[in-house]
């Protein structure tokens, strides 16, 4: 690839999504910066030779053909693309309703499926290209109030590591970001959406969980300026890591997993190992 990229990104018309459109921008690069809200784009980012702003909802199929058939007008190719709208349905499982798992499945899941399966095309024949996919730290360990959230971000580990030895053979990398908690938009009230309480027996901790994460946003130890930045340097290597952890608790959350996962291998290894035909 050559060093002037051209960069397709999703949700970057808030959050975490607008600080990777200007700190690619500034470095020089092309960017397809995509949302639901093409104004809410060119508020935020301006009016730029280099930059595009398209519409995008990542569940509608139609909008991401037309919004990478633009991008490729515009540009010629796509070299690197960002994986990154989101949004949060928070709750206890049983609260939760069928209607709000599969949104948030839909949106972090299969949206981002939707977006790659558009571009792929467009790096094979190229033979060359970067997929950077947004995760989560809860991707790798679930946690209370997360049932949903994480589901489908486990969802995307396992499909991008899967993908991953699909399109090595044309030059495509992917690259999974597990951010810990950073000062985006993820917990303010146009980001995230609380099940409604409906069992008594879990009122109790619900109000504690809403009034501690209501407490957090804005609090957040990262910095997604830093991490826009950081992505692009990491984008800019001959081999981008597989996975990146985001942050210092992000650090500390693959090295409690990875203890952890170990732990469980030792627990029982005589009875997992003698589980084949002829063990006695």
């Amino acid at each position: 690839m050559t060093s002037k990229k051209v960069w397709f990104i999703t949700g970057a018309g808030r959050g975490l999504g607008i600080d990777i459109a200007k700190a690619t921008l500034a470095a020089g690069h092309a960017v397809v910066a995509t949302g639901r809200d093409p104004s809410k784009l060119t508020a935020a980012l301006g009016n730029e030779e280099n930059l595009l702003a398209a519409k995008l909802d990542v569940t509608r199929t139609d909008d991401v053909q037309a919004a990478v058939d633009a991008a490729i007008a515009k540009f010629g190719r796509i070299d690197v693309l960002v994986n990154n709208a989101s949004n949060f349905h928070a709750g206890f499982f049983e609260e939760l309703s069928p209607d709000q798992v599969r949104d948030q499945i839909e949106t972090l899941l299969f949206g981002p499926m939707n977006v790659t399966r558009a571009v792929l095309p467009s790096m094979r024949r190229q033979r060359a290209g970067l997929v950077l996919t947004i995760s989560s730290t809860a991707g790798l360990v679930g946690g209370m109030f997360c049932s949903a959230y994480a589901a489908a971000k486990f969802g995307v580990e396992g499909w991008m590591e899967s993908l991953a030895p699909e399109i090595a053979p044309f030059g495509i990398k992917t690259m999974l970001v597990e951010p810990g908690f950073f000062r985006t938009e993820l917990l303010t009230p146009g980001s995230t959406t609380y099940a409604k309480p409906s069992i008594g027996d879990y009122a109790q901790r619900t109000k504690e969980t809403v009034a501690a994460w209501t407490g957090m946003d804005g609090e957040q130890s990262g910095d997604p300026v830093k991490l826009a930045g950081a992505l692009v340097t990491l984008a800019g290597l001959d081999e981008p890591p597989v996975r990146f952890a985001a942050g210092a608790d992000a650090v500390q959350t693959f090295e409690a997993k990875a203890h952890a996962l170990l732990a469980q291998a030792n627990a029982h290894r005589d009875l997992s190992s003698s589980l084949a035909h002829g063990d006695a």
